[in-house]
Order: structure tokens, then sequence, then C-alpha cells
């Protein structure tokens, strides 16, 4: 009786770790082609339908803040956005 029950709780631990198996590769796949449609779905995005151009104000817009300053700010946008920033306006703060 208690060789039956050891071949019997064999059986059903081996079956459970199949379903163990099956189930961690499931979610492993089917993750990863979460990932490869994302990716296609952004290049096509990015590829066929672009942003709007943005129209680049001149200086002349920035207002009567001093040129040494709107160097710095722009340098300073410049290197926290990593060249992807844009200053478009410039405002003083009167509080």
């Amino acid at each position: 009786m208690n060789a039956e029950k050891l071949l019997n709780m064999n059986e059903t631990l081996s079956r459970a770790l199949v379903l163990l198996v099956v189930g961690m590769i499931t979610v492993f796949l089917i993750l990863w082609l979460l990932i490869i449609i994302g990716n296609l779905l952004i290049r096509f995005t990015n590829r066929y339908l672009p942003l709007p151009e943005v129209v680049v104000k001149s200086a002349d817009d920035i207002g009567s803040v001093p040129g040494r300053t709107v160097a710095a700010i722009v340098a300073a946008v410049d290197v926290v956005t990593g060249g992807k920033g844009k200053v478009e306006k410039i405002e003083k703060d009167n509080n």
C-alpha cells in the first residue's frame, strides 16, 4: 500500500512539474511576443506617422531676457535633455 501511494505521489509531482514548466514557457513566449509587437508598433508609428514639425521661435520671441542668460538656459536645457529639448519661452516669475 505504501509503495502505491509513493508511486502515485511521484506521478502527481511529475505532472505538477510538467504543468509548471509548460506554464512558465507559455508566459515567457507571450511576454516576448508582446515586446516584439510593441517594438514593431513603435517603429511603424515613428516611420509612417511622424510628429508634426515644431516651429522654432526666434530669439526675439524670448523677450527682454539678456543674451547671456538665454545662452545659459539653453545650454542647461540642452545638457539635461540630451539635446532633445527646446526653449520656446522664458518668463520671469514675480513671486
